[in-house]
């Protein structure tokens, strides 16, 4: 499944590259709406009132259009749900897949399906508005941990949620960040630093979050999560992801209001020299005595 979505991200980020290169895309933040204009498909707004769905992709005969939710009040929120739906319309094959013979087709954006083409739209919306080169040079001056997906999302206009995935993807640091809801993960993200740790193991939706961390006694208070209340505290890596090393971990966590979930972000505080201990192992390994039999 991990392969899958890798490969999804990787054909969505070459054609989100594309687009943002063909636009002449250069400064932050990126306006999703004025795209989609500039190539004639009509954008607006679905009332309030309607739930379920994050957006739609609309065709009348050879013409397309955008309708985005608004029951979520978050321009972050809005920007990542239009760019989802322009994913659709400029990914090769999804527009006969997701439209097929009809003209209406509804997503729900924000990395919560399993569907390829939901997920490759998602990448699509990620890269469009965080594009690599541009945010990678916003990182280095936004800080570490939380703070700096807060400063990112503000100068993107994207929602944290997205702006925490893409840069797990873009930084250089060790981290990981976790969506969940109740006492379960939704989706896990982590740094590709992170994943040189020998032995961690890929949380996979629906596993029970750690007992001991500060996001399972926040999640216990519905009210925490809908106030978008926040809390922080440590936590140890193999509670997390296993692993046989012992690493403690900042865990900072945010309630994400009206979307029902809970946003933590992981930062190990010291991760231990791996090849330093690799070479202990193996000279300790080659002072054992050898027996003939």
């Amino acid at each position: 499944m991990n392969r899958d979505r890798d490969e999804s991200s990787w054909r969505a980020t070459l054609e989100a590259r594309k687009v943002v290169k063909e636009h002449g895309i250069t400064t932050l933040p990126v306006d999703p709406i004025a795209l989609a204009r500039s190539l004639n498909i009509e954008v607006m707004a679905k009332e309030a009132s309607t739930e379920g769905i994050s957006g739609m992709l609309l065709r009348v005969g050879n013409a397309f259009g955008i309708a985005y939710a608004t029951h979520i009040n978050n321009l972050g929120f809005q920007n990542f749900s239009v760019a989802h739906e322009l994913g659709h319309y400029f990914l090769p094959g999804h527009i006969d897949a997701v439209l097929g013979d009809c003209d209406l087709h509804e997503s729900h954006a924000g990395f919560r399906s399993n569907d390829r083409y939901e997920i490759e739209a998602d990448h699509f919306a990620a890269n469009l508005l965080m594009p690599t080169p541009l945010f990678t040079d916003a990182i280095d001056c936004a800080g570490e941990g939380f703070a700096a997906i807060e400063s990112l999302a503000e100068l993107c206009v994207t929602s944290l949620t997205a702006t925490a995935i893409r840069y797990t993807q873009c930084t250089r640091d060790a981290m990981a960040i976790i969506v969940s809801a109740g006492d379960r993960v939704n989706y896990c993200f982590m740094s590709d630093t992170l994943k040189e740790v020998e032995g961690l193991e890929w949380i996979r939706k629906g596993e029970a979050l750690p007992q001991d961390s500060a996001t399972f006694r926040f999640n216990r208070d519905p009210y925490r999560v809908e106030s978008a209340n926040r809390t922080a505290g440590t936590s140890n890596l193999q509670d997390w992801f296993g692993s046989r090393f012992n690493i403690e971990t900042t865990e900072e966590v945010i309630g994400l209001g009206s979307y029902g979930r809970t946003l933590t972000v992981l930062t190990p505080t010291d991760l231990p020299d791996f090849e330093e201990i690799q070479e202990e192992e193996e000279m300790m390994e080659s002072w054992k005595p050898r027996f003939r039999r």
